[in-house]
């Protein structure tokens, strides 16, 4: 084990192995660190499953928009099922290291990982993972969707994505992102690909810090992940431009969508969805699946998707396969055509 975590640090970063837990504000639900895992068990029959507590991995730092939802869908599915579901957060390694580790984790339906599209988007951006996401992890269930959110400061002469695409093809904009290779970055590289445009990227650490600097005036734009930017839109420090979903979005019925501001194949989604490992058995799956997409069908649960800044977004284990495999493909071309590089 000492070995495995000198490799990971060597890989990743010492830092990069660090677990964070905290109780979530939103469902109320404890978290804790997973304890170390033993000799996995067989699994039990679908019927009887689960039959002790699940662990689900996080790879982000806790209070993070993954790391909320899957807050959410854990308490839901604690109390339908009267088992634990305790959420683990592994961040680092840009979202891998949870990856990996659930990758390997015994495939008995009581290790599961919560997934974004950056997971799609690392399959191009890390080659050589130790561990491959299309072959060591079934998709099991897409919970929701975001849009990005192209945002401006309050201040700023830019009020529409035309006079946005106008200014950046001066090449006089800097654009701020989450960091290389982030769904922001992307949207971004997506918004140059379109217009033949160039902007000044200025990756942060986060998507935190890249707001404040927006706000402050250092950089002009961002194609920010939309809960990260909502509360500064209507707070006024922030003007919101357009979202990048095909429909207007309720918390912000006047900004307009990216077709509607003339930019119709700028439509990007950051999801999340849930993943276990590959031999987990179909049943499991299966049943897993069908939970998460009942839960998502109470009006509750709904309701308080869409105040955290996204849409219930569900599909079962095929369709989000499917669905999965398309995001890969389709990101790997921008990512090879801009030259995208992780950090």
């Amino acid at each position: 084990m000492v070995r495995g975590l000198i490799r990971t640090a060597l890989r990743y970063g010492a830092g990069a192995l660090v677990a964070l837990s905290a109780v979530s504000t939103l469902t109320g639900l404890a978290s804790a660190p997973a304890a170390a895992q033993g000799t996995a068990q067989a699994s039990v029959p679908a019927h009887d499953y689960p039959g002790k507590p699940i662990r689900y991995v996080v790879p982000f730092a806790a209070g993070g928009l993954t790391d909320i939802m899957a807050r959410l869908v854990g308490h839901q599915l604690a109390e339908e099922w009267k088992r634990p579901v305790v959420v683990d957060n592994k961040p680092g390694g840009n979202a891998n290291i949870g990856a990996d580790q659930v990758a390997k984790a015994p495939a008995d339906g009581y290790t599961w990982l919560a997934v974004t599209l950056t997971h799609a988007s690392n399959v191009t951006l890390f080659p050589r993972l130790p561990f491959s996401m299309q072959k060591d992890l079934v998709p099991v269930a897409r919970i929701a969707s975001s849009p990005m959110l192209v945002v401006v400061p309050a201040s700023s002469p830019v009020r529409s994505m035309k006079d946005l695409a106008a200014a950046a093809q001066k090449g006089k904009l800097n654009a701020g992102s989450s960091g290389n290779g982030t769904p922001p970055h992307l949207t971004l590289a997506l918004f140059e690909s379109l217009t033949g445009a160039s902007l000044t990227h200025v990756p942060y650490k986060g998507g935190a810090p890249s707001m404040t600097d927006l706000i402050g005036g250092q950089i002009d734009v961002v194609f920010s992940n939309f809960p990260e930017s909502l509360a500064y839109v209507k707070g006024g420090k922030l003007r919101a431009l357009a979202v990048t979903t095909r429909e207007r979005h309720p918390l912000l019925p006047d900004v307009p969508t990216v077709a509607e501001a003339g930019f119709p194949d700028l439509i990007v989604e950051n999801w999340t969805g849930l993943m276990m490992p590959a031999a987990t058995p179909k049943p499991i799956v299966d049943k897993v699946a069908a939970s998460v997409a009942r839960m998502l069908q109470a009006d509750a649960v709904r309701e308080r998707i869409v105040a955290a800044g996204f849409s219930p977004a569900p599909q079962t284990s095929g369709p989000f396969a499917e669905y999965f495999n398309g995001e890969v493909t389709r990101w790997a071309r921008l990512i090879e055509e801009k030259h995208i590089r992780a950090e």
